[in-house]
């Protein structure tokens, strides 16, 4: 089994911030406020959270090809 990467650069839609952060192993993060100019940021339609959406490396439960939504 490969390792899980849990660590993702988000970078917001907005204003161009990078913020590093820690995601869940096993649970969705369908919302994070930029830190810079304050944007909440969503997921993108047919995308399950903001790291798959704006993260450098999907969430963790998508890397282990399984659901984190359902």
């Amino acid at each position: 089994m490969a390792t899980l990467v849990v660590e993702s650069a988000l970078t917001c839609p907005q204003c161009g911030h990078v913020a590093h952060e820690t995601m869940p192993v096993d649970a969705c993060q369908f919302f994070y406020q930029c830190v810079a100019c304050k944007t909440l940021l969503k997921p993108r339609p047919g995308d399950c959270c903001v790291f798959c959406s704006y993260g450098s490396v999907k969430c963790p439960p998508v890397q282990a090809s399984r659901s984190c939504c359902g």
